[in-house]
């Protein structure tokens, strides 16, 4: 994925180049989201919601039999209905390049689908040589569901209520939305390939393939010590004292999450380097955790992040528009961070800090910026790229990904043979499991869309918000809740495609409500059962969940206030998009 796009911009400059290389770059990413995500449940990195309250309902072994047995009961539907989908697909006789036909790529739907199954039902029976013969049975009642009701007009209510209680029980959040979206589907007589088709349509859309190279980019950078050069960097130009330490912990958390498209990342490769470098400096223990944490959140609004990347997608506007868009706003939610939820501060009056106060030896400015110049000029080779106008988008991020590896393995020589195949294996779970729910919660998108609910909405809310000022406030507010309760993808990709025609009713740009959803997902990231930064820092950091929960709390509140002051004040985002536009 990383040669073809590079292959393709080089060819250009001489006026010739790859049959449909953008075609084979997307369609290379479906194969890899789709086993990347059957890797990811191998190792146990599927996202979902259970947690120890679904094991004190039922215990610890029901739980994992109920959940990963109805996930694998739903991936048998979905395998099923993509077997569907492929054979429509064959009779048009498409070819993707080279002769080869569309539908041999499309066959790893069903195959993906049915792999999934098959290891989700292996967590339902105890090791032995039965296993083997239980486990399919599952997955094929599902097939033998769906053939069974298909065209047929059930209800969808009790199927709800089902997927509630397995979401609970730990069923991955993808097969939820999955199943929501088949029940929907069924309850109007409608094919269940269309489910499947939305997969695919997202998986391949022209600009999903910077996602993965994106992340490449980051996890290689995560790896190794660009972190510590980093910050170094920023210590040198801020100071060593705790003023110092604190706006460079919050740069740094942010852009390394831009990078990694994962707070959790961050806290996990920053967290044991910063805290200690922030008690260092005076700072109390707990406000240097609810920093690192909620920091870690901020940097969604940082290009090349894959949430702002996705956001640009649905919305209708060009990627590098998206990531001018953010730079103000990102700047702004720091601030707010800083300023409104106190982490300016070094603690309350009275409060000691948790070690005594020594702050390091500031690093000189000239040998830091040096050290640091591969990484700092990281971001300049992806945003150069897309605003000269000689890359697209996923070009752009080929040869981000490119110069990662080459700085990484060739000129510093961190990363050896193994440790990269690390990265790229991670990288392919990660996506994987992304991909997953996107193509979910797509479908259950379409299906709402279809139901006319985004034109219902145009026509009821205005009733009930009269102003643009007090859509604003409520859009916020909404926003927020929500990203508490939905994981961040699945919350963009259900909730942009229905919200939009309603702020657009409300005159707002598109690029503006694309940033406020955005800036009000970042806290999503800190608030439970969604928000994972509070799960991650606590294990980190061997601190209880309230004590991290508290801890973060101030946050949040910094984190509305900075929501609603963007909604505020829309030029934040549009005016350098359009001032660059001309």
């Amino acid at each position: 994925m990383v040669g073809l796009p590079l292959a393709e911009m080089v060819l250009r400059k001489t006026g010739t180049g790859l049959d449909n290389a953008a075609a084979l770059v997307q369609h290379l990413g479906l194969v890899v989201a789709l086993f990347g995500a059957v890797a990811a449940e191998r190792h146990g990195h599927l996202a979902t919601l259970g947690s120890d309250f679904g094991a004190s309902l039922a215990g610890p072994r029901v739980m994992q039999v109920l959940g990963k047995g109805g996930a694998a009961l739903i991936c048998g539907v979905l395998a099923w209905a993509a077997a569907q989908f492929v054979q429509a697909e064959r009779q048009g006789a498409m070819v993707l390049a080279y002769g080869l036909p569309v539908w041999w790529v499309q066959a790893s739907l069903p195959a993906g689908f049915a792999l999934l199954g098959l290891q989700l039902a292996a967590h339902c029976f105890g090791p032995g040589p039965w296993r083997r013969v239980l486990a399919p049975l599952i997955p094929l009642a599902g097939a033998l569901a769906a053939a069974w009701g298909e065209g047929q007009a059930l209800p969808w209510i009790p199927a709800l209520g089902v997927l509630m209680v397995l979401l609970v029980m730990g069923t991955p959040i993808f097969a939820v939305l999955g199943g929501l979206a088949v029940a929907l589907f069924w309850s109007e007589g409608l094919p269940l390939a269309s489910v499947p088709l939305s997969h695919y349509q997202i998986t391949v859309n022209p600009s999903l393939p910077a996602l993965p190279l994106f992340t490449l980019a980051g996890l290689l950078l995560a790896r190794t010590d660009a972190a510590q050069r980093v910050g170094r960097c920023l210590t040198a130009t801020f100071g060593a004292g705790p003023l110092g330490t604190v706006l460079a912990v919050a740069l740094l958390c942010s852009a390394f999450t831009a990078f990694t498209g994962g707070s959790g990342v961050t806290i996990l490769a920053l967290g044991g380097l910063l805290l200690p470098l922030l008690m260092q400096s005076g700072y109390p223990e707990r406000k240097g955790i609810g920093l690192v944490t909620s920091a870690s959140a901020l940097g969604v609004l940082l290009a090349p992040s894959v949430p702002m990347i996705l956001v640009a997608i649905l919305v209708k506007v060009p990627i590098r528009d998206m990531f001018l868009a953010g730079l103000l706003p990102a700047l702004v939610m720091v601030a707010s961070l800083l300023f409104f939820g106190g982490f300016w501060r070094l603690g309350r009056r009275g409060e000691a800090p948790a070690v005594p106060a020594s702050f390091p030896q500031r690093p000189p400015l000239g040998a830091a910026l040096w050290a640091a110049k591969w990484e700092l000029a990281a971001p300049v080779v992806a945003l150069s790229a897309m605003l000269g106008g000689w890359a697209t988008p996923t070009e752009a991020a080929a040869l981000t990904a490119a110069y990662a590896l080459l700085t990484t393995v060739g000129i510093h020589r961190e990363l050896d043979a193994r440790a990269l195949g690390r990265c790229l294996g991670d990288c392919a779970q990660i996506i994987g499991g992304v991909m997953l729910i996107l193509g979910m919660a797509l479908a259950l998108t379409n299906f709402l869309v279809d139901a006319g609910i985004p034109d219902l909405a145009v026509e009821q809310v205005p009733q009930w918000l009269p102003n643009r000022y007090a859509f604003l406030v409520a859009l916020c507010a909404f926003l927020c809740v929500a990203a508490a309760l939905m994981e961040i993808y699945a919350a963009i990709v259900v909730l942009v495609p229905l919200l939009l025609p309603l702020a657009q009713h409300y005159g707002l740009d598109p690029l503006h409500f694309g940033i406020l959803f955005l800036a009000a997902m970042e806290a999503g990231f800190l608030c439970p059962p969604a928000g994972m930064n509070v799960y991650f820092a606590a294990a980190l950091f061997k601190k209880p969940l309230p004590y991290v929960a508290k801890a973060v709390g101030p946050a949040l509140m910094a984190i509305f206030l900075g929501t609603v002051l963007l909604a505020l004040l829309p030029p934040l985002a549009t005016a350098l998009p359009h001032w660059m536009a001309g």
